[in-house]
């Protein structure tokens, strides 16, 4: 570790303990999701419907984990899957300049796989007609469908490392039947990301129209989740034992993300 991260890991350790900061953001985090504050942002030209905060640590852990497979369950707009792909058109860049070398974009390994139970058509033309096409592929079904799950696992046995982000339908028993379904597949020093945790955290009538809430929506199901491991234990294809654990860090240094607690590192 050089001098700077341990710098940064410093910060972070004080704004964590820094009450009227932590009670600033957590204001800001309510009346931001009120004024629908996500939507304001575009990634390579598609609309992405996330926090900027969350945006960059997405970057940081495609960087770092350097998956060939980055599994995404909720495409709206698209831009989540250019997000991606183009974090691993950066890495196809930097493995050919490593190598000395070229890469041909129709060519690489590296892939975005998405999956939606209504990919509309104009946003399919869009994402179709966008740059970082050659990296996506969509899938049109209920993201824990048995076919569906199928055709996933199908597509990753051709991949060695792999990272997930479950955004799709928010509820607790969805959120567990993905976790249950992809979580697996997350290569060891990977994560599977999943996303609105924080509708826990807000008043219980903020999602009126919505079927989920407080009680019911994906931390709930992350925490039910962790229980199952701890409790009953889970296992890979390959008989491999799965842990996750929930990288505090991650959402200290953030001050303002959607994924409180969302954040799992597979050890």
């Amino acid at each position: 570790m050089s001098e700077f991260d341990d710098e940064v890991k410093e910060r972070i350790d004080t704004m964590s303990r820094a009450d009227t900061l932590q009670n600033i953001s957590n204001e800001f985090m309510r009346e931001s999701i009120a004024s629908k504050y996500s939507y304001n942002f575009s990634w390579l030209g598609r609309p992405i419907i996330q926090y900027p905060q969350d945006m960059v640590v997405m970057q940081e852990l495609i960087w770092k984990v350097k998956p060939d497979l980055i599994i995404e369950t909720g495409i709206a707009h698209g831009g989540s899957l250019i997000l991606s792909a183009s974090i691993l058109a950066m890495l196809d860049m930097n493995d050919a300049i490593e190598k000395n070398s070229t890469i041909t974009p129709s060519i690489s390994n590296r892939k975005v796989l998405g999956i939606d139970i209504d990919i509309r058509e104009h946003n399919r033309i869009a994402i179709e007609q966008h740059p970082m096409a050659s990296r996506i592929q969509m899938l049109q079904g209920s993201s824990i469908a048995e076919d569906v799950i199928k055709q996933v696992k199908d597509i990753a046995k051709n991949y060695k490392r792999i990272l997930v982000c479950l955004d799709s339908n928010h509820t607790h028993d969805h959120v567990l039947a993905e976790l249950d379904a992809y979580a697996p597949l997350v290569s060891k020093g990977s994560y599977c990301v999943v996303f609105d945790t924080n509708i826990e955290d807000l008043p219980d009538n903020f999602f009126p129209n919505r079927p989920w809430s407080v009680g019911n929506n994906p931390k709930t199901a992350v925490w039910e989740y962790l229980r199952l491991l701890d409790d009953e234990g889970r296992v890979t294809g390959d008989g491999q034992q799965i842990q996750f654990k929930s990288e505090k860090l991650i959402e200290n240094k953030l001050l303002l993300t959607v994924a409180p607690e969302g954040y799992l590192k597979r050890h």
